[in-house]
């Protein structure tokens, strides 16, 4: 039990260390783009836009993810997960290392490339090593705390990037991204046993038409629209002007709307976690689902429900002076209270019901994602191929989360705001619907309890 807690404790700080590099990068890529100026191109009489150049810092990213997919989930079940996990993580600690000097756009993009593959290998290894260590009845727990050392990396990164940009630019922060890469490195080294398990052979054929798969996409594939939307409309909703139908509130506003989501679900996937394993993981990816997608459609009600119940215009924090010099830049110091800071923020009354609404997105997320995960783990583990399962669970993902954002940025223009949600609430709970008839339809009532 000891040497399997060791190993839990390796995989959790390095699904941490993945998710600060992540989050890191995302933080920071606004800086990039004022820096590296990107501006229109000619590639083999081809004319490439800026703004094209300036998709491609993502997309690159992205398009080197759904790439590698494949490869490194076949890898991980044909051979050591673990020698992949470190291959991964060691050309993780490779393109962090380098972003402090890049100077154009083409090395940007390349460098955001290995990021890619180095984020989604180190993904699916952890995530299929936790799933392979862990007993069936503990599965959804140790998944859950996975999860929640990411969410707790994206909230200390995404509140701490800017600011320590602000006072040390780019070199020290990829410094720390290294050190904390290298030391999961060691971890995994050190404390991982090795992968004896071997699978001959492609285990995505089988796994493709496995009926609980199938089952459990018929959700995912619907859920990944819904998710994406909600999660890249909210921080759009609170900042942009109000003539084109946000909030306009500044980045500090912004931040807390989206770190509330990510808290609530870090705090919460261990917890519900442990209960699915209990109670039936069918069950909370059903009703996970469902409420989230009840609660997306609450979002464009915010600024009614802040008026209904008399929330404040401003928002008045007091913290220690420590902390905001780390993190909250450019604030007003109250010469009374010694030692701390009073932030101030002209905001509206939406600001409350919004920040709750977002904790709420992230409550509802965390009954559905670590019972998802273990599902699919169940059936990897079963069927001799939890690499490749959780790579189909990626390239189902994957429909999703690059046509969302075309389709809800065409809604915000030529329909508003609000449709943005209205959309994404649907698709949540259709895919709910779904789940759950094709769930009692082929595999009878008492899967919802029995998965």
């Amino acid at each position: 039990m000891s040497e399997n807690r060791a190993q839990f404790r390796a995989l959790y700080l390095t699904r941490f260390a993945e998710g600060f590099g992540f989050i890191t990068l995302i933080t920071l890529l606004p800086y990039y783009i004022n820096d590296l100026d990107p501006s229109g191109t000619t590639i083999l009489g081809v004319t490439i836009s800026a703004g094209l150049v300036i998709g491609m810092y993502t997309t690159g990213f992205t398009l080197a993810q759904t790439a590698a997919i494949v490869p490194l989930a076949w890898g991980g079940d044909r051979f050591d997960k673990r020698t992949v996990l470190l291959v991964v993580l060691a050309i993780g600690i490779g393109a962090y290392a380098l972003f402090p000097i890049v100077d154009s756009s083409g090395s940007f993009i390349a460098i955001r490339a290995l990021q890619g593959i180095a984020v989604t290998g180190a993904g699916l290894m952890t995530l299929s090593l936790v799933g392979q260590i862990a007993h069936a009845g503990t599965r959804a727990n140790h998944i859950g705390k996975a999860n929640a050392a990411s969410f707790g990396a994206s909230i200390i990164g995404s509140v701490s990037a800017g600011s320590l940009y602000d006072a040390f630019g780019f070199g020290p922060i990829f410094a720390i991204i290294v050190v904390i890469m290298f030391v999961a490195w060691i971890g995994t080294f050190v404390y991982l046993d090795p992968d004896e398990t071997r699978i001959e052979g492609f285990p995505f054929t089988d796994l493709a038409l496995n009926r609980r798969i199938v089952t459990l996409s018929t959700f995912r594939i619907q859920y990944a629209f819904s998710v994406t939307l909600v999660r890249t409309w909210i921080p759009i909703f609170a900042g942009v002007a109000a003539a084109e139908g946000g909030l306009a509130y500044g980045g500090f506003a912004v931040a807390l709307t989206v770190t509330a989501e990510k808290f609530t679900n870090m705090c919460c996937q261990p917890f519900t976690g442990r209960l699915s394993d209990g109670y039936g993981r069918a069950a909370f990816v059903f009703a996970g689902g469902l409420a989230y997608g009840l609660i997306a459609l609450t979002v464009p009600f915010s600024p009614a429900i802040g008026s209904a119940l008399g929330m404040p215009s401003d928002l008045i924090i007091t913290v220690p002076a420590i902390l905001a010099g780390i993190s909250l830049p450019a604030l007003v110091p109250v010469e009374t209270i010694p030692h701390q800071l009073t932030i101030v923020r002209d905001v509206s009354p939406a600001f409350v019901p919004l920040v709750v609404i977002s904790g709420l997105l992230g409550v509802a997320d965390s009954f559905r994602e670590p019972a998802s995960m273990a599902l699919f783990a169940d059936e990897g583990t079963e069927e001799g191929g939890v690499a490749s399962s959780f790579g189909i669970r990626e390239l189902v993902w994957r429909p999703g989360s690059v046509i969302a954002p075309l389709l809800g940025g065409w809604l915000m223009v030529e329909v508003g705001m609000s449709s943005v949600f209205f959309l994404g609430g649907a698709f949540a709970l259709t895919g709910a619907l779904t789940f759950l008839a094709v769930l009692l339809w082929f595999h009878g009532p008492r899967a919802l309890t029995t998965w």
